[in-house]
Parts: C-alpha cells; sequence; structure tokens
C-alpha cells in the first residue's frame, strides 16, 4: 500500500487545504504527517521545538513519515522541512510525490507574522526565503511533478495536481 499522492512544500504552500479537496475528489482519506507527530507528542510542534529541539521533532517525523508510507493509500501530505531528512527523502523515491510552489509574496500573506511556525518566528520573510534555497532543490529531487499555487484558488491548485500525475476524472 502506498499513497495516491504526496504533497511537499514550504508553509504556507496549502498542502493540508488541497490535501482534503484531492482526498475528497478520489474518493479516499486525508492524512497530515504534522498532524500524526502532534498526536504522538501530545503537544502542538511549536512546543516540541521549544521543549525539547528541533532534532526530536525531526526524528518524530521521520517516524510519522515512515508510517505514513507504509500504511496510507490516500492523499498524504508531509511537513515543510520533512524533506531535509534524507531518510524521508529515499522513503518518498518513486511516489506520486508534488512539490505545491508558491512565491514568497504569498506565502508572507499566508504564514503570516503571528502563525506557530517555530522556523519562520524571527523575520518571518528571510527565514521563509532561506528556508526555499536550503529545501527547493530537496523539494524538486523528490517531486514528479511541480505545481504553482501562485494566483489558484485550492481548487485550481488541486485539479492542476490531478492533472499533473494524470488521474482519470470520474
Amino acid at each position: 500500500m502506498t499513497p495516491a499522492v504526496v504533497l511537499v512544500g514550504p508553509p504556507g504552500a496549502g498542502k493540508s487545504t488541497v490535501g482534503r479537496l484531492l482526498a475528497e475528489r478520489l474518493g479516499g482519506t486525508f492524512r497530515d504527517t504534522d498532524a500524526d507527530v502532534v498526536a504522538m507528542a501530545g503537544k502542538p510542534i511549536a512546543d516540541i521545538f521549544y521543549d525539547e529541539g528541533e532534532e526530536h521533532f525531526r526524528q518524530l517525523e521521520r517516524t510519522a513519515v515512515d508510517a505514513a508510507v507504509a500504511d496510507h493509500s490516500g492523499v498524504l501530505a508531509l511537513g515543510g522541512g520533512a524533506v531535509v531528512s534524507a531518510p524521508n527523502r529515499e522513503r518518498l523515491a518513486g511516489l506520486p510525490v508534488v512539490f505545491l510552489d508558491l512565491p514568497l509574496a504569498d506565502a508572507v500573506k499566508r504564514v503570516g507574522l503571528d502563525a506557530p511556525r517555530p522556523l519562520l518566528t524571527i523575520n518571518p520573510r528571510q527565514q521563509w526565503r532561506a528556508l526555499m534555497e536550503e529545501r527547493r532543490p530537496l523539494y524538486t529531487e523528490v517531486a514528479r511533478a511541480v505545481v504553482s499555487t501562485e494566483g489558484r484558488t485550492p481548487e485550481q491548485v488541486a485539479q492542476a495536481v490531478l492533472e499533473s500525475l494524470e488521474f482519470e476524472q470520474a
């Protein structure tokens, strides 16, 4: 069993929103590894970062990705930094992975200054830009397709994902 679609991308790309739409259109279920990590830890991601540190969070995330890729046949959204882990990237090899790409201006609007995103708490624009410089090559490495979210509604992005993976529409 493998996921029908795996969504990767930076914070604010719309992975959860688009993922739920895709699951509905495909008649499957939606799973988010960030939600799995929160359930495992029993606390929000920001608290994991602050209490135990990023490395502890990444260990939980690797466990969540392993379990989700092995057990989930619907639409799967990975946390924005999941691709930083080499084992996670290896786990995604051969899967229908789509990178949801968005421009900085849209990311700033979507992520906002008060959102609980631990890696973006100080100077969000600069941090987001730095994260994307590091992660863009990793997102493209694991992706079978890249879908831009720029100027598109979540419904339009979901349709573009389906088209990029050549899903038959009912």
